[in-house]
This record gives structure tokens, sequence and C-alpha cells, in this order.
């Protein structure tokens, strides 16, 4: 297996090298060459592995420069009761990725069991292990420069915190994540990871993150590398769990099944396309938005509007509180045939802020070949939602999870299995919870009190050059190293 970029300027490379190196030389995102596919024999032979060893089975299709032995050890390390316990009895935690059923028909995948109660712990934590084992034998170091909106960041320094020949520079929106988001990144105090509040939104965080990622030099001497979902092996990882959801809720193998995903900058749900590819039965892919509504635009009318700073909105969702969709590209490139020339014009437009409108036969295939709809929520429906699962089921969603809920019963085919992909635990999201359901949500017993913790962060402008000359200033050059 070897990736190239969606925009055609980078030579096939093998799994390793991609892992490690973010943004492609010429701007693009790393992709295979072709996806492994799975034939309805193949698929059923996977639907009565637990989670390790479906993990393995997807995961080797697309790393062939680590010895099976290696990677099965390396997941085997990752997807343990332990990791994903969170206070719950094991034997329930064993199953990794468990599926909640509302009522006939409609459910909700578990994936906030991880140590920071997000679905991001579900790749991160691999990430970490795989990191960590390619470094070593390489005998390299590398400094991660990432962004988050709110979960990835947690996610992230949990999964690298400790480990060796890695340091973690994560930039967060300053002032625009929930208490608890921020209490789980700036009261960590291991000396590889450093906090950075932005004072702006998130997308002027990835911004920069790409900025230092398109500087060849500053990249190449200070080992720089990156963990948001631009970087393929999150992607990868998460492509797992839609299997694991598919086969929890499917009568038979071969049956049709949806999906609605909380979406944000379009990780999560590419990876449940790049399953569809490979086989997996997915009938829809429902894309679920807040205010901050240009996936929702796209996937509507086919114009791809990337927001200003100015235009994005601070909302309760804040996870999703993006105005560009970087893995978007990744669907587009499948979207045109592969035409890397033709893509790169498309993103040419989007990073002039011009943006693309598809033409009609793209548009169709969207919907029609590969099942893409989309719904948007508000503050009100949000808060709505999250007081109608908890009255009618008796469960707790998250606001992100709330918009999932309300896109897919905007989407929902009473005879087919819709699975809404949760995306943390209400707890992350306090005061929200308590204006919709009059009370505080419950949380894990190990992280009562972590608001109360000591906090280290450094807050920095909005400018590139401010985020180099703080990493200048922490590490020495690969040379000196």
């Amino acid at each position: 297996m070897r990736y190239i970029s969606t925009r055609g300027g980078m030579a096939p490379l093998p799994f390793s090298d991609i892992l490690l190196g973010g943004l492609a030389p010429d701007g693009g995102l790393s992709i295979p060459e072709i996806y492994p596919h799975f034939s309805l024999d193949a698929l059923k032979k996977l639907a009565s592995l637990e989670y390790r060893d479906l993990a393995f089975a997807i995961i080797h299709h697309f790393v062939d420069d680590i010895d099976h032995a290696t990677l099965q050890k390396l997941i085997d390390k990752t997807y343990t009761a332990e990791v994903y316990c969170n206070g719950r009895d094991p034997l329930v935690a064993r199953e990794i990725t468990p599926v909640l059923k509302l009522e006939n028909n409609l459910y909700i995948q578990e994936l906030s069991n991880g140590p920071t109660l997000a679905f991001k712990d579900m790749a991160m934590q691999l990430l970490g292990n795989l990191f960590e084992h390619v470094l070593s034998v390489r005998g390299e170091q590398v400094n991660i420069v990432g962004a988050t909106s709110g979960d990835t960041g947690s996610a992230a320094e949990y999964a690298m915190r400790g480990k060796k020949g890695v340091n973690v520079f994560m930039l967060s929106p300053h002032g625009k994540m929930s208490p608890f988001q921020r209490a789980q990144m700036y009261s960590l105090q291991d000396k590889n990871i450093f906090n950075l509040a932005v004072k702006s939104f998130f997308d002027q965080c990835q911004d920069i993150v790409k900025a230092i990622n398109n500087d060849a030099e500053f990249k190449a001497q200070y080992k720089i590398g990156a963990v948001n979902s631009i970087n393929w092996g999150r992607i990868v990882a998460q492509v797992v769990y839609y299997f694991k959801g598919y086969f929890a809720v499917a009568k038979n193998v071969g049956d049709p099944v949806d999906f609605c995903v909380p979406s944000g900058n379009f990780g999560n749900i590419c990876a449940g396309h790049i399953a569809r590819q490979m086989g997996l039965p997915i009938r829809k892919l429902v894309v679920a938005t807040n205010e901050n509504d240009v996936l929702d635009e796209f996937f509507k009318t086919g114009a791809y509007r990337p927001r200003t700073i100015q235009e994005t909105l601070e909302t309760s969702s804040p996870s999703m509180d993006i105005a560009k969709a970087s893995n978007l590209e990744r669907f587009v490139f499948d979207l045109v045939g592969r035409d890397s020339k033709r893509l790169a014009e498309l993103w040419q437009s989007v990073e002039k802020g011009e943006g693309f409108t598809l033409p009609s036969p793209d548009f169709e295939r969207m919907q029609n070949v590969f099942g893409f709809v989309s719904e948007q929520s508000s503050h009100t429906e949000r808060v709505a939602h999250i007081r109608e699962v908890f009255e009618k089921y008796g469960v707790e969603i998250d606001p992100h999870t709330a918009d999932g809920y309300k896109a897919a019963k905007a989407h929902r085919d009473p005879a087919v299995a819709m699975v809404i992909l949760e995306t943390a635990l209400p707890a992350k999201f306090e005061a929200t919870m308590v204006e919709a359901l009059g009370r505080a949500p419950s949380r894990p017993e190990h992280l009562h009190g972590i608001e109360e913790l000591p906090q280290r962060c450094d807050i920095l402008e909005a400018d590139v050059h401010a985020v180099q000359a703080f990493i200048r200033s922490k590490i020495a050059p690969a040379a000196q190293q």
C-alpha cells in the first residue's frame, strides 16, 4: 500500500512516512492509491470479531511497512477495557464501542468511553502508540503542532503524554472551549505538552498549523508532525468503528445501514465514506452541522463556500464551530474521479476564499452514488433534542450528538437501521446540559473537580511567526538534537 497526494504532487510513500508527515509537500492530503475491498463473504467473516481483532483485520491492509505481529501488538495495547472503561463494568468496556438502542432501527454508537470522553480517543490512542513505535525504530523525534476546537487537543495530549521522542504544541481558540475541555488540556503538567491559547477562532488556529506545515524549511528543521484529522493514521483508525457499528445493528450482513455523524472538520464522516468504498453496505451518510453550516450548504446545494473568521459563530456545540472542513478534500478527490489536477484547481479557489460549485453531474453523484445528505441544527433545537432524548429514552446526550439526533430524524427511513455516532460525553458541556435538563450531567468519578486543578497555557496572538518563535524557544533544531 502506497499513499499519494490529493493534489498529485507527491511521489507514492509508505504508511510510516505519511504517518509522521501531516500535509503533503504540495499542500494536499495523503490518501491510499487504492482502497482495499471486502466482498460479502469476507464481511461475514469479520462480523463476529472482537474490536481489536477487527481493527487489525482492517488496518493491516493500509500498513505494509510494520510487520503484522508488531501491528497486532500495538492494536492490542490500544483497544483494552482498561483504556476505554471510565468506571463502567469491564465486561461492557470490552466492547469498546457498544451500541445503544433507542428504539427500533434507531441507535447511538458510544465512541466516548476513552480517557478524554470524546470520539477522538478512538483514533488518537492508536496514533500515540504508532508514533512511539515508528520513532523508536527510526531513532527520530517529532514535534507535533496541532489545532483543536475542543476535543482533538485533549485526546492528542492524553495519547502522547510521556511518549518518547514526541513533543506536542496544541493551539486552541482562547476562551472558546468549555471549562471542562480547557481543564482537560491545560491541567496536564507533562514536560512534553505545550498548550497555546490563540486569540481567535479554531479556523485561525488551523490556518497557522497549515502554514507551519507548508514552511518546508521550518518543518524539516524542527521535525514538525501532525495529529489533526488531516493525519491519515487517524482516519484509518476511525474506519474500524463503522464496521463494528454496522455488524452490531444489521440483521443480516449485506443489509443497508445509515450512519449520522456530527461533522466539523469532516474527518469522522470521511472515515465512513472510506468504509463504504471498502464494501461496507452503508446506504446514507448523514452530515449533521450546527449554525456554522458550510457543510450543510455544500451537501444541499453543491456550493462549497468556506466562511471567514468574522462569519464564524460561537455555538453550544463548539467542536463544530469550523468554517473550513479540511477532510472534505479527500472526499471530493474521490467524487471527481481521483483527478488530482481538477482537485488542485478546486482547492486553489478555496484557498483564495472563493470556494466552488459542483457541476450537476457531480452533485447528483454525491447524493445518488456516495449517499451523502445533511441537516443543520440551532441552539434552541439542540437543547430541545437533549431534553427529548432524556425524557423519551432516559439517555443523556451531549450537544453535538443532539445535532446528530435531529439530522437522523430528518433523514430516517424506519425500515433501515440508523446509527448516530456519539461525539462526547455530556460532562464536557455542563452549561448546555443544565439548560436542557435543569441539572449537571453525570461524569466519571475520577474527573470530579478537574476544573479546579492548576492549569498552564501560553496566550499568543493569531500569528504564525509568534507560534514558530514559541516552538523555537522550547526545542533545538533537528541538527542540534
